[in-house]
């Protein structure tokens, strides 16, 4: 791995060395931005949808980001049409997200362009991103860029963290709800010289109390510690910039009987612990010359451990996966319409894996290890042979240790034929190297025995897409209308079967023999009826069905076949003070068993007052109350194979009320 480093090192060199004609980049990562793209938005409430670029793609900035309280990444896309995040299990907290009909693991997630929270960290990622550490949020559906990889299926979506190099100065934010979390977050940042920043960014996390509204003897949300640490440099040249971050978590988590349960004398008490201990460390250069062609040339590095200990019960697994990532990325405006970016990635892959107990059947015993580096080159052609039209083709070529060699072709189209259409189409190849308890880790609070595959096929996936933007005048104001469709077919999967051929209560993992698709059709529309007050409105249909290992094409369970979404937002004149309310509706969809699982509605509320250096927010979540009766089956029994936590499609818990603060003080 050195020697392809240090081969990616020379290789930078000699290309700007080269290069006669250097130029700007684009890079969506503000570090490694040294010019803006004059284009037009549209700011909605959900977020902000560029005009002008090709690819599909939505922005939650940090207005929208403070809507949803003192945030995680998962409670970040409440008001965001596209997405959702719904609860895992009832009983670890862990989180999913679902784009497309399809659930997260086919969301390429990036770290400021770096692919990131994968393999073993997606049970629990989206509690690792703090709400107030994040700049923006970028929300890419159907085939993504090359430049990222070849891992994004359904769409990517990437992180912006708060850069050093950004105000100078020092932001807090304190939280506590009704169910006593409380979080505590600070980050400061100090300019060193005029090109030297640093900054520090900490993040603390509480929850101490044990609930149980429903009864069932099992507390609602588990006992959570969480410490967070991101310390950051930049560099900020005319023509170099250089960016290096260091990031500690650690986060635990004990869940299963309360305290107060009393289970039989006879029968122990089911206790559920997660310990999470993961470190990153990044570095980012870039070399840019800021001439009529816009070059430039740069190298990403980037290194993380995550080791997780799992208990659940009687079962145990524990997992460590080691990551390194190389990219050299160049890209020049070879002529006014013409823009070539070509680059060569490295990734490597190591997993650790540990299962105790009865529950788990792995191919190679208890302990299994595995290794897996990817080498990759891409070349991106973007044409724009007229102000209306802009065509960008790409293609990655891969060489996989474990898989072999692997081509991702991609290729994304943009027509604007008047100043209020925008038309979008897609179509491309996603890849993806499946681990299947790593990634499902919080499917083992159950009584199920799990059968793992000896050999999975990596899987593969063709997603078309196709949107139209419409930005209508009406009374003197912009009515924007969206609408979008987009398909999803594999041709390899990793396929999880409940109940299937392996006999019930068992989870068996295994290839896709047969169909497995989704399709996603979206609506919505945004409108500012006056100053200040603006109202958002969408409805999505999916259809997602997958063929098990007894032979039946199924719709996918715990989906809902549709979501409603209504916001509204007001700031008053001087925006002192917010409101901002959101509906959703959630469609039905089927459980395990086909049975059925009904349409809820819920609804979330914030205001929030702003003085000169401070505000003040209070709010409320799942305000109609709804609740998922009976999350865990057999509850009474968790000894049994009937036990299961793992059948979530509603929320876990009530009503809650919040309320926090927001501080800055800093210098401009």
């Amino acid at each position: 791995m050195n020697k392809i480093i240090i081969t990616l090192l020379a290789l930078a060199v000699c290309i700007l060395a080269s290069a006669q004609t250097p130029v700007e980049t684009e890079y969506s990562d503000s570090a490694l931005m040294s010019h803006s793209l004059k284009e037009v938005v549209v700011s909605a409430s959900n977020g902000t949808r560029s005009r002008y670029q090709i690819t599909n793609t939505d922005l939650i900035g940090q207005a929208q980001l403070v809507r949803a309280a003192c945030c995680n990444l998962g409670e970040s896309f409440t008001a965001n049409p596209s997405v959702d995040v719904s609860y895992s299990d009832a009983a670890t907290g862990a989180r999913q997200i679902k784009l497309l009909g399809l659930s997260g693991t086919y969301v390429q997630m990036l770290t400021e362009n770096v692919p990131n929270l994968r393999g073993a960290a997606i049970p629990y990622s989206l509690g690792f991103v703090p709400g107030p550490w994040m700049q923006s949020i970028q929300v890419s559906k159907g085939a993504a860029s090359v430049k990222n990889g070849y891992e994004s299926t359904t769409g990517q979506i990437n992180i912006e963290f708060l850069k050093p190099q950004g105000t100078d100065g020092v932001r807090g934010n304190g939280y506590l709800d009704s169910k006593l979390r409380q979080e505590l977050n600070l980050d400061g940042s100090i300019h060193l010289t005029d090109r030297l920043s640093t900054s520090l960014l900490l993040h603390f996390e509480n929850r101490q109390t044990e609930h149980d509204g429903n009864g069932d003897g099992f507390m609602d949300m588990p006992r959570l510690r969480q410490y967070n640490v991101m310390h950051r440099w930049a560099y900020v040249s005319p023509g170099f910039i250089s960016q290096l971050s260091a990031r500690i978590l650690t986060d635990s988590r004990k869940s299963g009987m309360g305290s107060h349960s009393h289970p039989d004398a006879s029968m122990p008490r089911y206790d559920i612990t997660v310990d999470t201990r993961r470190y990153e460390m990044q570095w980012k250069n870039a070399i840019m010359r800021n001439d009529s062609h816009a070059t430039s040339l740069a190298l990403i590095l980037h290194g993380s451990i995550h080791d997780a200990d799992n208990r659940f019960g009687n079962t145990i697994y524990d997992v460590t996966q080691k990551n390194g990532y190389a990219q050299l990325m160049f890209e020049s405006d070879i002529a006014d319409a013409h823009n070539l970016a070509f680059g060569a990635s490295l990734n490597y892959d190591h997993f650790s894996e540990h299962a105790g107990g009865d529950a788990i059947v792995l191919p190679d015993g208890a302990t299994v290890s595995s290794a897996e580096t990817t080498t990759g080159v891409y070349a991106q052609y973007t044409f724009k042979p007229s102000s209306a039209l802009t065509l960008m083709p790409g293609l990655r070529y891969d060489h996989s240790s474990l898989y072999g060699s692997f081509v991702t072709p991609r290729m994304h189209v943009k027509y604007s034929p008047t100043g209020i259409l925008t038309l979008r189409a897609s179509a491309g190849k996603g890849y993806r190297s499946p681990h299947a308890l790593a990634e499902n880790t919080p499917l083992l609070a159950s009584g199920r025995r799990f059968f793992v595959a000896d050999h999975f096929s990596q899987e593969e996936a063709w997603n078309y897409g196709a949107s139209a933007n419409l930005n209508f005048p009406i009374a003197g104001k912009t009515l924007d209308i969206n609408a979008e469709y987009y398909y999803t077919h594999f041709i390899h999967q990793m396929v999880m079967s409940v109940d299937g051929i392996a006999g019930p209560y068992t989870v068996s993992f295994g290839n896709l023999h047969g169909k497995s698709y989704s399709h996603t059709l979206q609506i919505d529309a945004t409108y500012p009826f006056f100053e200040g007050f603006t109202a958002t409105g969408a409805f999505r249909y999916t259809d997602a069905r997958t063929t098990y290992d007894d032979g039946t094409l199924r719709h996918r369970p715990l989906t809902s076949r549709y979501k409603g979404l209504l916001t509204i937002s007001y700031k008053t004149p001087m925006e002192i003070w917010h409101f901002d309310v959101t509906g959703q509706l959630n469609g039905h969809g089927e459980l395990y068993d086909r049975s059925p699982f009904p349409t809820y509605f819920q609804l979330q509320a914030q205001v929030t007052r702003e003085f000169r250096h401070f505000s003040i927010y209070i709010g409320g979540e799942n305000l109609t109350n709804y609740r998922q009766p009976n999350p865990i089956i057999s509850a009474a029994n968790p000894w049994s194979q009937a036990f299961d936590a793992t059948q979530t499609w509603g929320p876990l818990d009530g009503a809650m009320a919040y309320i926090g603060f927001r501080m800055k003080f800093e210098k401009f």
